[in-house]
């Protein structure tokens, strides 16, 4: 009897916080989009694989047993700590098949110690790449766009030519839901929640990807692409809805 009251109190108290939050989502989430709009963000594109049972069922076997590479534009990438292990974030809406193909491979143990992703740092000479891997829809095969160059890893995972920086990287676990806040209030009980996800204001939802930097990658320069050589040295930001990079700032 006292378990079932117990329960019953921490159901309660989930859906309170749970409607809170959502309320408390709703109301500010207005205001603080200007400034947030405000914050260049640098914009990097994730490459990865699609879990096996994507593969064409009309393929034959031999292609069947090769990868469907994938990619998807990132402008929430950021650092989050470096010792005692090397880690990154950054967001995916969802649904998408990136998100899919990420929380597949986090649900294999065995490929804990191999990458599952090369994050790829644009250079400002990139906006065109950030464009081809941000539209799915219009562009549904960027890998075999022209303007696209890449090396494999020794995972077998897309390496883009020009790029500032590749990382790759091995998610911790699976994504944690950004408009449903329950596993937080459950993690710090020592209980559990039915986490679904809520679409919030915008009519959006998204999920927060954490992973290990396993190793850097050597990037290669792009070929027959001798212009905007200074750009090359620059990071792609997002900013204001529109792609710019670094500046000085002058002396007064």
């Amino acid at each position: 009897m006292l378990q079932s009251c117990t329960s019953v109190v921490r159901y309660a108290r989930h859906n309170l916080n749970h409607n809170l939050l959502r309320s408390y989502s709703s109301s500010s989430s207005a205001p603080t989009r200007p400034v947030k709009q405000s914050l260049p963000q640098p914009v990097a594109v994730v490459t990865s694989t699609l879990p096996d049972h994507e593969t064409a069922p009309w393929s034959d076997s031999s292609a069947q047993n090769q990868k469907i590479l994938h990619g998807a534009t990132l402008s929430s990438f950021t650092s989050i700590a470096l010792d005692p292990h090397p880690l990154v974030a950054f967001s995916l809406r969802v649904p998408s098949r990136m998100a899919l193909a990420l929380n597949a491979h986090a649900a294999k143990p065995q490929m804990q110690m191999s990458s599952h992703m090369v994050v790829n740092i644009l250079s400002a000479a990139q906006p065109h790449i950030a464009r081809l891997f941000s539209n799915p829809d219009l562009h549904p095969f960027p890998f075999e766009e022209s303007e696209v160059q890449w090396t494999q890893s020794a995972d077998g995972l897309p390496i883009l030519k020009g790029a500032l920086g590749a990382l790759s990287c091995t998610v911790v676990g699976r994504s944690l839901p950004l408009s449903d806040m329950r596993w937080l209030y459950s993690s710090m009980e020592q209980g559990e929640a039915e986490v679904q996800q809520v679409e919030g204001g915008s009519g959006l939802a998204s999920e927060l990807f954490i992973a290990r930097v396993l190793c850097v990658e050597d990037v290669q320069e792009p070929e027959d692409q001798l212009e905007n050589v200074k750009l090359r040295t620059l990071p792609l930001l997002y900013h204001k809805r529109s792609y710019t990079t670094v500046g000085k700032i002058p002396n007064p």
